[in-house]
Order: structure tokens, then sequence, then C-alpha cells
């Protein structure tokens, strides 16, 4: 029998021995379990398993395979106790175990020795910081958390679910784990909505009623008749009414974001030279980027970006998969490539040349014509807030603005929200 079939055998092991005692121990006991097999690596109370996990340290588990069967036992008590809701707010409890790293050289034996060596190294990976994202998120979730307390960008993970999948999860996470993920995710996500529709309809009422006393030349009311409904967003007033108008109204001639892209689509359809397809999609990006900044140099990145972009190719349909190619390409161009190179000077310099406003519509441009890359634009901003998360957020305005209007443009665009009175504001 192989190391590696060992691994795997003892693997389920533990796990099948983790989800008999979610259905009869309490968390608090669960916990204490977690601790002692992960943590301590002595003395926990049932031999079978205890011999399990020596087996996998004799048999030579590498790290990798140690930080999987760790990040797997810790999906499956958290997809367990999210299910049973009366359980949610131990989460972050397990979670908090995982800062527990004891000194190698306090073990008893080779096995706990290595144990405490690799809980120590799981600190330092992607695994690990997305468990503490996701304790952050469910302490947020279960009770009133003080933003004050916390001055980390790190802080405001509850208020974006567009990060979640990304944030979140990983490549391997179990089915079962990225249901929940996505559950919490619909939650949040209808929640923002809701009260961006009531915000934008109290808005419109108060409008109204400035509107008829103006009308009539009386005076406002001192006991306003409609109930105050908070702004859901970390934008002002002034600057989410001109984002609303933007983002739902004309931007170029009489067209809005949405009717330019279904023109774009309708112009390039069926068989075409992909250069005529670069030019009229250069085009179709570029046109309104009218300003000094965006002549001598963004619109010649765009342009290089779709020049370099399958240079040799000659006719042919431009097919789903090309598009998708070629939004991504531009994506990672414009925001950041990739957690290894976070470099985002591009980006950056969009924002403070443009606003976030029209940085982010212009962003929006390119998921319109490609819906399918909404999910690859959302990694690129994961991929920022990680890179940023112990930062002050209020070091970080250019990028909190950025979620926000990102946050304004999905809900916009992409779900079924009637925010049609934004018009009166």
């Amino acid at each position: 029998v192989s190391h590696s079939q060992i691994i795997k055998k003892q693997s389920e092991r533990i796990y099948h021995h983790l989800q008999d005692c979610l259905k009869k121990d309490s968390p608090e006991i669960i916990v204490e379990r977690f601790r002692y097999l992960f943590i301590k690596g002595s003395g926990y109370k049932v031999t079978e398993i205890r011999l399990a996990f020596d087996g996998m340290f004799e048999a030579g588990i590498s790290p990798s395979d140690f930080y999987y069967l760790l990040d797997r036992c810790c999906q499956i008590v958290i997809t367990y106790w999210y299910k049973h809701s009366q359980y949610k707010s131990s989460i972050p409890l397990l979670i908090a175990q995982l800062d527990l790293a004891l000194p190698p050289g306090s073990a008893h034996s080779k096995s706990s020795k290595k144990l405490r060596q690799l809980i120590k190294s799981f600190q330092t990976t992607d695994r690990y910081f997305k468990l503490k994202r996701l304790g952050k998120l469910i302490i947020q979730i279960e009770k009133d958390f003080n933003f004050e307390a916390d001055p980390s960008l790190g802080s405001l993970i509850k208020r974006y679910p567009c990060l979640y999948q990304h944030s979140l999860l990983s490549q391997d996470s179990s089915c079962e784990f990225q249901t929940t993920i996505l559950k919490i995710q619909k939650e949040i996500k209808r929640h923002y909505d809701f009260e961006l529709s009531q915000y934008v309809t109290y808005r419109a009422r108060l409008s109204e009623i400035a509107r008829n006393v103006q009308l009539s030349n009386s005076k406002i009311p001192n006991n306003s008749p409609i109930e105050p409904v908070k702004n859901p967003t970390l934008i002002s007033e002034r600057k989410l009414d001109k984002t609303l108008h933007q983002y739902l109204g004309k931007v170029e001639k009489d067209h809005t974001y949405k009717d330019l892209a279904c023109n774009f689509l309708n112009q390039t359809q069926g068989v075409m030279p992909y250069q005529e397809f670069k030019n009229d999609l250069y085009k179709y990006l570029t046109s309104g980027l009218n300003s000094e900044y965006c002549k001598s140099k963004l619109n010649p990145k765009i342009y290089k970006c779709l020049a370099e972009f399958l240079p040799n190719m000659g006719k042919g349909e431009i097919d789903e998969f090309s598009m998708i190619r070629v939004c991504s390409s531009l994506l990672k161009t414009l925001i950041v490539r990739n957690q290894k190179n976070p470099e985002h000077y591009l980006f950056i310099d969009m924002i403070v040349n443009m606003g976030t406003t029209e940085a982010i519509g212009f962003l929006l441009k390119i998921i319109l014509i490609c819906p399918k890359v909404k999910p690859y634009l959302e990694q690129r901003f994961a991929i920022l807030f990680s890179h940023y998360e112990s930062f002050n957020k209020d070091e970080l305005t250019w990028l909190v603005n950025s979620l926000e209007k990102l946050q304004l443009a999905f809900s916009i665009h992409f779900v079924k929200i009637d925010l049609s009175l934004s018009k009166m504001i």
C-alpha cells in the first residue's frame, strides 16, 4: 500500500469520525476534540482515531496533504453548524483554535512535534486566511459588529458578497462547503438589494414632498410622515445620487451602459475578421473616454492589450470562448494580474484620473458584453482585498469606494430590483 493511499484512507476515517461526533456532541466538546487532535497532538481519547492520525505522520504526510486535511475538517464542522442555526455562533470559536500553535519543543512524540510545526506553517497559507475571513464574517452576521474596533479593511468583508467565492473558497473546497458559502452570499446580497431599493424609494418620496412644498409655497412639515431609511452604502448621499444616475441613466449621447452593450453585440454577430472585431471592440470600449489622460495613457494600453491578443488570427466566428479570453485579458491588464504579482498601478491611475464612478462604469462595459467574465472581475477585486486586508481602511478610500460602486453596478445590472424611482432623486 502506497503512502498516499494510507494517508487517504486514514483521512477518510477522521472525516467520518468527525461527522459522527457532530451528530451527538455539543459545540464545546467538538472544539475540545479539535484542540486535542490538531493543536496539542496528544491525549485524544478515541484510540482508533489517534492511531489513524499518528499513522499519517509515520507514512510521511506532506504539508499540502496536512493543510487539506485540516481545512476539510474545518469545512465539515462549519457546514454542519451553519445548517443547524443554533450552532452558527460557535464557528468563530473553532476557527480561533487555528491561532493556538503550541511550541514543538514541548511535544511528547515525533508525530505531535511534526503536527505543531505544520500548524505553525498552516498559519501562513491561503487556506488559513480564508478560514479567518469566514470567522470574521460569521461574527458580523451573528451580532452587531463594532467596525470602529477593527480599523482594518478586512473588517468590511461582510459588505462585499461579490468577494466571497474567491475570498472564502479554495479550488478544492467540498461541494457542501461551497453550497454553504453560496447560501451566505445570497442571504447578504438579498438583504443589501432590499435595503438599496427601500432607500431609493425613501429618497424619491422625500424629493416628491420637497417639490410639492415648493410648488405650493408652503413650509416643510416638522414631522415627516415618512420613516427614515438608512443609506446602505458607505458612499455619501450626494455621491450615491450621482452614481445611481450614471449607472442607470444615459452615459453617451442618448444611450445607457446596457444600450451601448446591446448595440455592440448586435454589430459584431456572425463571421468577421478578428482584426475588424478587435477594432470594433476598441471603439466600443474607448467611446466616451475623451479626457487627456484617456487619450494619452489608458486608450493606448487598451489598444496594446487587444493587439497582443490572438495577433495571427484571420477570419472566423467570434465565439463565446474567444470573447471570454479577450475580456478576461483586459480585466487582468486593467485591474491586477494575480496574487503572486499584485501590481495594480494602472487601476489606481484610472481612479485618480477618471474617478471611481467612471472607472467602475468602464469595467461594467466589459462585463455587459460578456457576463461570463463577471466572476473573473470579482476575483480581481478579491486579490486587491486580500493584498490590503490588514491595512487601515481609512487609508484605502479608493478601494472601498471602488467596491461600493462595483456592488451598486452589480445590483443595477444583474439583479431584478426596481430602482426606477432614482430618476426622481
